[in-house]
């Protein structure tokens, strides 16, 4: 089984905080897929909320998506696009 990474930045003004954590987690979910997410030391588990939220990633951090499974280039591909996006937050 492989593993796909993605590096990302956190691009909206609040960072990770508790609506982004939400979409993460409720993302991360739909796949068939092993996901954590790795910032400054920091792993977390992308299914759980409480795990995302106590990475501390503020905007203009790096976060590395690390996806492993049947569909970790979906999962993967999906949890970027949500960072890409700023979460769909408002600047």
């Amino acid at each position: 089984m492989s593993t796909v990474v993605r590096e990302v930045t956190v691009v909206n003004e609040q960072g990770v905080h508790a609506r982004p954590s939400h979409a993460i987690v409720e993302c991360a979910s739909r796949f068939q897929a092993e996901v954590a997410l790795v910032h400054d030391g920091r792993r977390a588990d992308a299914r759980s909320i409480l795990s995302v939220m106590t990475l501390g990633a503020v905007r203009g951090a790096s976060v590395r998506i690390e996806a492993s499974g049947d569909q970790a280039g979906e999962a993967a591909a999906a949890l970027a696009e949500l960072f890409d996006g700023g979460f769909a937050e408002q600047p």
